[in-house]
C-alpha cells in the first residue's frame, strides 16, 4: 500500500455518540408513553428523522426538531408547551455532552502523526463537530476537519479530488460499514471497520463485507500493525 492520507470518522470511532443519542431517545419515549408504546414512539421517530434527512441533514439539531415532528405527529397535535420544551432541553443536554474519547484513540494517532496526513471525515452539522474535536483534544493530530453532508461515493471523490491524491492513496477508518467502508472501496480506497457496541439503524447493512482492500479489528490500535 502506498497510503498517504488516512481519514478517521468521528462520532463512534474516535469518541462516543449514539449511546447518548440512545438515552435521549429513551427519555423521549418515556415522555410521551402516554400516547403510543415505547416501540411505536421509537419507529415513528426513525420514519421521520429518515424523511428529514435531505432537509436538515446529519446531527443533533436536525435530531430535536425529528423529535418535535413525532411528539406533534403522535399526539395528534394535541402536545403541550412543556413537553416541547422538555425536548428541546434534551437537545440543548446532548449538544452539551463530554468528550469521552475511545480506548486507543490516542495512541494510534500519536503513532501515525507524521507519517501520513491525518484529517477527520465525519457527517453531522459542522458547529457542532468542530466544537467536539476542539474540545477532544485531538486537533492538533488532524490536517483539517471534512464534515460531508453525506457519505456517498461522490462525497468521497470529491474529498480524495481536494486533498489531491489518488483513490489508492486513501485509507478510511470507521465504525459504520455503510457509510466508513462500502463507498471508499467502491471508489478503489482502502477502509477499515472498528465496530462500536451500538449502531444507528440507518447505518447498518445486512450482507458481509469481502474485499482485498478491507479489514476489521476489535480495537483501533490493531490498525497500527496492518500500515506497517
Amino acid at each position: 500500500m502506498n497510503i498517504k492520507v488516512i481519514a478517521f470518522d468521528a462520532d463512534d470511532t474516535l469518541w462516543v455518540n449514539e449511546t447518548y443519542f440512545d438515552e435521549t431517545e429513551k427519555k423521549f419515549c418515556g415522555l410521551m408513553e402516554d400516547y403510543l408504546s415505547h416501540q411505536g414512539i421509537s419507529k415513528e421517530l426513525f420514519k421521520i428523522e429518515i424523511d428529514n434527512l435531505g432537509l436538515y441533514g446529519y446531527g443533533i439539531k436536525g435530531y430535536i426538531l425529528s423529535m418535535i415532528e413525532a411528539a406533534m405527529r403522535i399526539s395528534n397535535n394535541t402536545i403541550p408547551i412543556e413537553i416541547i420544551e422538555k425536548i428541546i432541553q434534551y437537545g440543548k443536554e446532548l449538544l452539551e455532552k463530554p468528550i469521552v474519547l475511545l480506548d486507543g484513540v490516542e495512541e494510534t494517532l500519536e503513532a501515525l502523526k507524521g507519517k501520513y496526513k491525518l484529517v477527520v471525515a465525519t457527517k453531522g452539522d459542522l458547529l457542532d463537530q468542530r466544537r467536539k474535536l476542539h474540545n477532544s483534544g485531538l486537533g492538533h493530530y488532524f490536517h483539517h476537519i471534512e464534515v460531508m453532508s453525506d457519505k456517498q461515493e461522490v462525497d468521497y471523490s470529491d474529498l480524495i479530488k481536494r486533498l489531491e491524491i489518488h483513490p489508492s492513496e486513501f485509507f478510511m477508518i470507521g465504525n459504520s460499514l455503510k457509510s466508513d467502508v462500502l463507498p471508499v472501496l467502491a471508489i478503489g480506497g482502502h477502509a477499515v471497520h472498528i465496530p462500536f457496541h451500538t449502531t444507528w439503524a440507518h447505518e447498518k447493512i445486512e450482507h458481509t463485507v469481502e474485499h482485498d482492500n478491507f479489514s476489521s479489528y476489535e480495537k483501533i490500535t490493531e490498525v497500527l500493525e496492518k500500515l506497517k
